[in-house]
Parts: C-alpha cells; sequence; structure tokens
C-alpha cells in the first residue's frame, strides 16, 4: 500500500497541495474531503460573475484549457479520490484517523492517514444584529453563495422592472445595502454598480478598506461616490428589519436604508474548530500555529490557506492575512512535505494586495504607516505623484505612490498605491524589496525596463523611493494631505502659497492660496511671509519642492510643500 495522504479542504490549498503530492508520488493515496457540492474553484472571481463579465459560474471551475475540475477530472486526471459533501467530524491523532459523515446520507466511517493536510479555509463573520437570517440577505464565501446571490439579484431586478402596476407606481432600479468595504464589499458594490442597481456601503471603520492607508482610501471613496456610490464610514449596523420575512431597511446609526437586498461583507475568522478539537496549537492571530514547513504541532499534521497563521516577512510577527494566491503557495509547499518530509519552507507574507474599484486600481505591500508604527520602528513617509508612462503617450495615466521607510536603517518598510494608470506592476516590483530589507538608496537605482509604452525613463517607483531620501537626508520639507488638512482647521493655519500657472489656478482652485507662479517665485520672495509657516501648493508637489528650495536658498526656513499637489488630494478640495 502507497503512502496515504488525506486532505481537508478542497477549494484552493487542499487541492494544490494534492496536485503536489499526486506529482511527486505517482503511488500514494490521496483523498480530499469537501464539505460543499463543488471543489477547486477560483472564488476570487465571484464578484465578476455577479456583475455579468463571467458568463457562467462554472467557468470558475475549469482549468485553463476548458476541463471541468469536478470528481470526474479528480479521479481521472489527478488520480485522487474527491468526496464531496463529505465533513470531517474528528481527528484521532493517536490512531491517525479521521471520522467523516455523507452530509447527505448521514453515513458515517474512517479515514486513516499517513500525513494530514488541513485547508479548511476560513469562515464569515456578521455583526451580531438582529436580521441576519432574513432571506434577502447574503453572505458571498462559497460556490453556493455566489449561485444564489445571483439568482436573487436577478429575480429582484426582473420583478421590479415589471412592477408598473396600473400606471401608479414606476419600474426602478434595485437597491442593495452593502455591509463592509472591504476587498469584497468593494468588489461587489463595483458588480453591483455594473448591473445598473443603486448601492449604498455601510463601514463602521472611518475609511474603507482598511488594509490601505487613509491617504489610499480617500481617493477610493471619492471616486465611489463619483459613481453614484453612497458610502457611509464610521457608521453600524443596528439590525435588519423588514416587512414580514424579508428585508426591507438596514437600520443603521445614520439613519434607516431602504434595502430590496443587503450584502454581509464584515470579514472572515480562520476555520478552526476540527483543528481546535484535536489538540493543534493555535497561534496569537487564532490561526492554526505552523512552522516554515506548514507543520503544525502535530509533526504529521500540516495545515495551509487561510486556516494556518502566517508570519509577516518585514515585522517578523505572526499574521493573518487570507488570500488565495497565498492559499496556493502554501498549499504547494504542504504537498511537498507530505511526500518528501520537510524539505521546503514558506518564508511568509508581505501582505501583499490589489483591486480595481471601477477605474481605478489600489494595491499594497509590506507595512503601511500605521501598522510600521505599531511594530516599533520610527517611521517616515513620502507621496508622489506622476504618470505610469511619459506624459506625451496618449494612454499614460496617473499614479499616487506612498512609499513608507525606516528612518534609521532606511529600510523600506511598504509601499503603497492608487489610480487609473498602471499601480499593480510598481507595488508588485516593490515586493523583493520590501521583503529582503532593501534600502531607498538601493530601491532608487533598481534597473527597471523604460520604453515609452511601458512605463517613464524615472519610474514612479523609484521617484517615491528618491523623495523618501531627500526627506530622510534633509533637502524636502513636506507636509502629506492629513497633517495639512488638520493644520488648516487651527487657529492659525499655515499661509498657502499656489506655485502653479494662473489657468491652473483657476481651473482648480484651493481656497486661501495665494498665487506666486514658480516661474516668478525667485523675483517675488518678499511677499513670501517670513513670520508664518508657508505651505507651497502644485498640481504633484515637484514645483512645491522646487519652491521650496528656492525659498529656503533665499533664507525662509519655516517652508514646506503638500505633497501629491491638487491630484493627490483624497478629500473634498477647499473651494473659494
Amino acid at each position: 500500500m502507497g503512502r496515504r495522504i488525506v486532505i481537508i479542504g478542497g477549494v484552493a490549498a487542499g487541492p494544490k497541495a494534492a496536485a503536489r503530492a499526486r506529482r511527486l508520488d505517482p503511488g500514494a493515496e490521496i483523498t480530499v474531503l469537501e464539505r460543499g457540492p463543488h471543489a477547486s474553484y477560483g472564488a476570487c472571481g465571484f464578484p465578476y460573475y455577479l456583475s455579468g463579465r463571467v458568463k457562467a459560474l462554472d467557468e470558475l471551475m475549469k482549468t485553463p484549457s476548458g476541463k471541468l475540475r469536478d470528481r470526474d477530472y479528480f479521479d481521472d486526471v489527478k488520480d485522487v479520490r474527491l468526496l464531496l459533501r463529505t465533513e470531517a467530524v474528528s481527528i484521532d491523532r493517536a490512531s491517525k484517523r479521521v471520522a467523516v459523515r455523507n452530509l447527505e446520507t448521514g453515513e458515517t466511517g474512517t479515514l486513516p492517514y499517513d500525513k494530514l493536510v488541513l485547508a479548511t479555509g476560513a469562515r464569515p463573520v456578521a455583526p451580531p444584529v438582529p436580521g441576519m437570517d432574513r432571506p434577502n440577505v447574503f453572505f458571498l464565501k462559497t460556490y453556493e453563495d455566489a449561485r444564489r446571490l445571483r439568482a436573487a439579484l436577478d429575480e429582484i431586478a426582473e420583478l421590479l422592472r415589471d412592477k408598473d402596476i396600473g400606471g401608479l407606481q414606476d419600474a426602478r432600479p434595485l437597491r442593495a445595502v452593502v455591509v463592509g468595504a472591504g476587498l469584497i464589499g468593494l468588489e461587489v458594490t463595483e458588480a453591483l454598480r455594473e448591473r445598473g442597481d443603486l448601492v449604498t456601503v455601510v463601514e463602521r471603520l472611518p475609511q474603507v478598506l482598511p488594509p490601505v492607508d487613509p491617504e489610499l482610501a480617500g481617493h477610493l471613496s471619492r471616486y465611489a461616490d463619483s459613481q453614484g456610490v453612497r458610502i457611509l464610514t464610521g457608521t453600524s449596523v443596528e439590525a435588519i428589519v423588514g416587512d414580514g420575512a424579508r428585508a426591507t431597511a438596514v437600520r443603521t446609526t445614520a439613519g434607516e436604508l431602504p434595502a430590496d437586498l443587503v450584502l454581509v461583507a464584515t470579514g472572515v475568522r480562520p476555520e478552526v474548530a476540527l483543528a481546535e478539537a484535536a489538540g493543534l496549537e493555535l497561534g496569537p492571530s487564532g490561526a492554526i500555529r505552523v512552522d516554515p514547513h506548514m507543520r503544525t504541532s502535530d509533526p504529521d499534521i500540516y495545515a495551509a490557506g487561510d486556516c494556518a497563521e502566517k508570519v509577516h516577512v518585514v515585522s517578523g510577527k505572526p499574521c493573518w492575512v487570507p488570500l488565495g494566491s497565498t492559499a496556493n503557495k502554501e498549499g504547494r509547499v504542504a504537498g511537498t512535505n507530505a511526500v518528501l518530509g520537510d524539505v521546503d519552507t514558506f518564508p511568509g507574507v508581505a501582505g501583499s494586495l490589489v483591486m480595481r474599484l471601477f477605474d481605478l486600481t489600489v494595491a499594497r505591500t509590506g507595512l503601511g504607516e500605521a501598522e510600521a508604527r505599531q511594530h516599533g520602528f520610527d517611521v517616515l513617509t513620502a507621496l508622489v505623484v506622476g504618470g505610469d508612462k511619459p506624459h506625451f503617450m496618449e494612454d499614460a495615466a496617473p499614479i499616487l505612490l506612498k512609499i513608507v521607510v525606516d528612518r534609521g536603517s532606511r529600510r523600506v518598510l511598504g509601499v503603497q498605491g492608487v489610480g487609473r494608470g498602471d499601480v499593480a506592476r510598481r507595488v508588485d516590483a516593490a515586493v523583493a524589496p520590501v521583503s529582503t530589507g532593501m534600502t531607498v538608496d538601493q530601491v532608487a537605482n533598481l534597473d527597471l525596463v523604460y520604453a515609452p509604452p511601458y512605463a517613464p525613463p524615472m519610474d514612479l517607483l523609484l521617484t517615491a523611493a528618491n523623495a523618501a531620501r531627500n526627506k530622510l537626508d534633509g533637502w524636502a520639507s513636506a507636509v502629506d494631505p492629513a497633517a495639512y488638512r488638520e493644520e488648516r482647521r487651527s487657529g492659525e493655519p499655515p499661509v498657502l502659497v499656489d506655485v502653479r500657472s494662473p489657468a491652473e489656478h483657476r481651473a482648480l482652485p484651493f481656497d486661501g492660496a495665494r498665487l506666486v507662479p514658480l516661474g516668478t517665485l525667485r523675483a517675488r520672495t518678499d511677499e513670501i511671509p517670513k513670520d508664518r509657516p508657508v505651505v507651497l501648493l502644485c498640481k504633484i508637489g515637484l514645483r512645491g519642492y522646487e519652491g521650496q528650495r528656492i525659498l529656503q536658498g533665499a533664507g525662509l526656513d519655516n517652508v514646506r510643500f503638500l505633497e501629491g499637489g491638487v491630484v493627490g488630494w483624497p478629500y473634498e478640495r477647499p473651494g473659494p
């Protein structure tokens, strides 16, 4: 008899572990248990199925060559036994057996194992408020969740289109309330707006997409508003109320919101009940503690994917970042080690993520500013704005990048970006420097590719590194948007000097700004107050920096420029 490998969980990490184990050991007896009726699907594609961009849900279960990853596929192609609708009830570590139950027939049994891989994933969580069990309140975690949500959207939209009853009531768009402004909540928001639905997003935190810093989140909120999405941050759900069984409104701390359908996207937690009952150690994140080999506290049991704890490569501390990309990498390591012994390792995560919201892309890697401070780093940040291609290319589009640096070591701790340009490429390029501890001085001279269709001669990532170097070395004195907004609200705000052209000043006015174009600044330094702080304003921050150097050369010391300029301002612009 060959090696017996049992894998609990059949969505991402589990199938990856099974496929890797099979390639390494053609004679192993490999069994995958999955509670649901479907396995090995791309859950990250659900929002695009809801919007109609993905025409059929089973496209998310197909291989690139079009083969459906069903039971026959696992049997015929992978030689892996896939047991759907089968739940692992308990693990007997002493006898190395898993008790199982068929959820359709109720039949029970046991499976012996030599090596066990836990890929039990994560479960959605919801606010503890009344009404979560109403039939038109949905979560989006599984294949069946996506199927039911799409069917409900289509059904309700059709009813509303046909609701002209004797001319007394006009048809109207579907009204959806999305609870939670994280990745899933925002991606589904885009999908619903593409369908023509009206969407209100409720988020209890003060910003959308908490993994990114507030300066970037502000741009997402403003753009979502321009696309007809109402976003209520700092708002909690109190109840989901209805007329009979169905929900008709969401009661919040900001008032009652009418709703034909509610999506709850308030996050997930690691599914660890089975592991905990078996006596496996959990880490401080609440997920299953694993070593770099993905091995749990039991040397014959591995854990991978959303149920397993991670280590952050920058902080070196335990963390929990549930992503399909990480699950696949960890599943491969677990599958390798289940066959060959502990020969492969997973180094940890950098917290990299990317998402698109309408025409904007937002991405991040490493530590954000607040995270870095919490981990004890002496933080310096720089914000830069520029094009993803040279300005003369017709498809050039703007990007805002933020770089987070440790002052003492000059190490790059994180990079984040938002914009209509190719943000993902810049953040991807930053993953290796962030993960390996490179300094801003090293990043500033990376040999990135250049050609006008792809990038400017000095890529914006390199510009961000140089901006941080200028601040570290005392050449640049800047104020970020959040700090400047607070200073404007003070009793004695700084003097704001606009160094743009008169035409730019008129086209995008900024309340209270004195116009002194950069080309005239040297001749007009006597107009700049010497007894008050001065902030220089321009389009993206570059002319502001040049103006700061001019004025400091003329003996004015209390001068800064607004990082990111008017383009990078994430808040409602102060108008006249």
